[in-house]
């Protein structure tokens, strides 16, 4: 199906593609279009512009500096998969981004884009938000970074103002690399074995997700980041995705993990506190109902957890 009509402009700067968005009503930015572009052609959006802002160097690029990583706002997922500076700051963040669709995607949607269009199930949403990241943006009066929490506003909808570019993201380093690696679990979780937990002493993350098998869409997705030190749980943090209208941090999980010793069971009882944290605002759709998220979603949690401190491996 072919997109409606639009007018069409490339922006040779960020300061011009600011302008243009001033200038042209209704228009939308340009960028990998993996996201933009499938919705045009099924009508689901219908700018009467695009500014295209896909050839600008200065939104590209991962830099680490002072405990955070920098990524330009037009840097493709498999450009974060490929960075050796990512996979050592950050693996958590190296692995995700190479889960991403398929290759296709991953060589042309970019991070920026990906955040900006604040679609439920977006795996750098849930990412960022475990890691209290922050997004960089750029408009007529300046640049701001808005905190992770507070930049998703419902599904689809952002604190980006209309005449902003979403520039930057800012991530932190894990404190301690540790073994925990993102991986992609489609229906078959294996089984639980292994230990390692009383060997890790920092910070460890690891991000397990339901992916529809065909169209690699994530169904639910559960982040972790957990602070260890001799077997037991300093500190956690735990954001669910793709089961709410925007990601979300799960405290009642967070709070039964702290102080406790990283057993399996004591995993599990915490993961199943997540349903205090969920609300009713679960998304049902074509890939999955919603009492098959709220029931799966704690499940997620665990093997997430689980891998991060080693007591499960694929």
């Amino acid at each position: 199906m072919y997109t409606p009509d639009f007018h069409y402009h490339k922006a040779g700067s960020v300061a011009e593609a600011i302008e243009m968005l001033g200038h042209h009503e209704d228009s939308r930015l340009l960028a990998g279009g993996h996201s933009l572009l499938p919705l045009m052609r099924l009508r689901l959006a219908r700018p009467a512009t695009l500014i295209d802002i896909g050839g600008l160097d200065e939104l590209r690029g991962i830099r680490v500096h002072d405990g955070h990583i920098h990524i330009g706002a037009l840097t493709t997922h498999g450009e974060i998969a490929r960075s050796h500076d990512v996979q050592h700051a950050n693996p958590l963040v190296a692995e995700v981004a190479g889960g991403i669709g398929d290759p296709q995607v991953r060589n042309r949607g970019t991070i920026g884009g990906n955040l900006a269009h604040a679609d439920p199930a977006s795996d750098w949403g849930t990412i960022i938000t475990v890691m209290e990241g922050s997004v960089e943006v750029q408009g007529p009066s300046g640049s701001r970074s808005i905190d992770i929490a507070d930049f998703f506003q419902g599904a689809f909808s952002t604190a980006v103002a209309d005449d902003e570019i979403v520039t930057g993201i800012r991530v932190p380093t894990l404190v301690r690399q540790g073994h925990g690696h993102g991986h992609d679990h489609g229906h078959d979780h294996g089984h639980d074995h292994g230990h390692g937990a009383e060997s890790i002493s920092g910070e460890v993350g690891e991000y397990a997700k339901m992916s529809h098998p065909a169209s690699f869409y994530p169904v639910i997705g559960g982040a972790v980041v957990i602070n260890a030190e001799g077997g037991r749980c300093v500190s956690a943090r735990v954001a669910v995705g793709g089961l709410v209208p925007t990601p979300r941090r799960a405290p009642s999980v967070e709070a039964a993990l702290a102080g406790q010793e990283l057993t399996a069971g004591n995993l599990e009882a915490a993961a199943n506190q997540l349903a205090s944290d969920l609300g009713d605002e679960i998304i049902g759709d074509i890939f999955a109902s919603a009492d098959y998220r709220r029931a799966i979603a704690p499940v997620e949690v665990k093997h997430a957890m689980l891998h991060a401190i080693g007591l499960a491996h694929h």
